[in-house]
């Protein structure tokens, strides 16, 4: 038992020591910056690498996160003439379903000889005194 309490007083004694080195790291840092010496010219050329490094991981991903941006305003102007283009198309094809089908029908009056035409302007109603336009005689 006797020895256990040696240990223990020599590891209070050397977490002392540890504790007063810190501390006194931690006044020399505060005391670098309050003189203005907290980065010097030293602490530049220890950590060039480090320093290089992870200005050019910022570039990068300032680089990427613009790219990326500028690639999403292109689709969405992509995307919007392709709508339109869409609904053009959809618009000429109904179009073009209309002509088709009064061709047709054209060619068949004229195959099966029927004598019908076309009309290009509407029907014209004709009134009577008599008679009403919707009446049945």
């Amino acid at each position: 038992m006797a020895n256990t309490k040696v240990k223990k007083g020599k590891e209070k004694k050397k977490m002392k020591g540890f504790g007063s080195a810190v501390t006194s790291q931690v006044k020399r840092n505060t005391e670098d910056l309050r003189e203005g010496r907290a980065v010097s010219l030293e602490f530049f050329k220890r950590n060039a690498w480090l320093i290089i490094a992870i200005i050019t991981a910022l570039i990068g991903v300032m680089g990427l996160r613009y790219r990326t941006k500028t690639r999403m305003s292109e689709i969405k102007t992509l995307n919007r003439e392709l709508q339109c283009a869409e609904s053009e198309k959809l618009h000429e094809k109904a179009w073009y379903m209309t002509l088709i089908r009064e061709t047709e029908l054209t060619r068949l009056t004229t195959e099966k000889k029927l004598g019908l035409r076309y009309q290009e302007e509407p029907p014209v109603v004709i009134e009577c005194e008599g008679l009403k336009p919707n009446s049945k005689q």
